[in-house]
């Protein structure tokens, strides 16, 4: 008799872009990098039928969150810069951050909805909805 497939962490969910009511169910539609349609988010889960957006505008604070994580790699990146290369020139600065803020752009988008999601939707998981 096989073991049963253990039900993801909160953690995994997030990262997968999966539902937090059934964790099962996928949040967007497309690739992040499919720069034409990263954006578009299913309204409905496609496992458990759950509404995204909790209410009209829900969204809007996920700029906030994402504007921490802008500012989150931009720090880490410049203490990284600081410690290992000797404190280059501020334009190495600039160019390095702004090339992965701009290249992870679609991801801190989509993240930034996962953690306004799971943060304050307040929704709760039911392992009744979870399919192995």
């Amino acid at each position: 008799m096989s073991k049963p497939t253990p039900i993801p962490s909160v953690f995994t969910a997030m990262v997968k872009c999966h539902c937090p009511k059934c964790r099962n169910g996928k949040m967007f539609s497309y690739s992040p990098y499919n720069l034409s349609q990263f954006g578009n988010m299913n309204s409905h889960c496609t496992h458990c039928g759950f509404k995204f957006e909790i209410e009209p505008g829900f969204y809007w604070g996920s700029m906030y969150i994402s504007y921490a994580l802008s500012v989150g790699v931009s720090v880490i990146v410049s203490i990284l810069l600081w410690q290992f290369a000797g404190n280059p020139s501020i334009w190495t600065y600039g160019g390095i951050i702004g090339l992965l803020i701009s290249g992870g752009s679609p991801l801190m988008f989509r993240y930034s909805r996962v953690l306004m999601l799971y943060l304050f939707g307040s929704v709760d998981f039911d392992p009744k909805l979870y399919s192995h």
